[in-house]
């Protein structure tokens, strides 16, 4: 299964990993230190990846891009909606990746 969506949960020292295919079944779920960044991003094919808009994330969005990635910042209140169940990593980077793909969907059909 080849990752399309991959949403990004941003912290300080550990990061949560939401992927999913075409299909939106889930492909990846871990969690990344802030030195595995690059070398997993760097092994994966260019992918869809969301992040929360925040201080950070206009750093790891420039790397990731520079890697082939096409990265795109959400404002955190639109990634609440999509948050199913306790407020922990994990369930933010899952929010992350579906908002992410109503968001290219809903520019598509623009």
């Amino acid at each position: 299964m080849q990752i399309t969506t991959i949403g990004l949960d941003l912290a300080k020292n550990v990061f949560q990993v939401h992927g999913v295919d075409a299909a939106g079944q889930i492909v990846v779920t871990r969690q990344l230190r802030r030195g595995q960044m690059i070398t997993f991003f760097s092994k994966l094919p260019p992918c869809l990846i969301g992040m929360e808009a925040c201080a950070t994330a206009h750093h790891w969005a420039r790397e990731l891009a520079k890697l082939g990635h096409e990265v795109r910042l959400i404002p955190p209140v639109y990634v609440k909606a999509y948050v199913k169940r306790q407020k922990n990593d994990a369930a933010d980077a899952a929010a992350i990746c579906e908002a992410t793909k109503y968001a290219v969907r809903a520019r598509q059909d623009c």
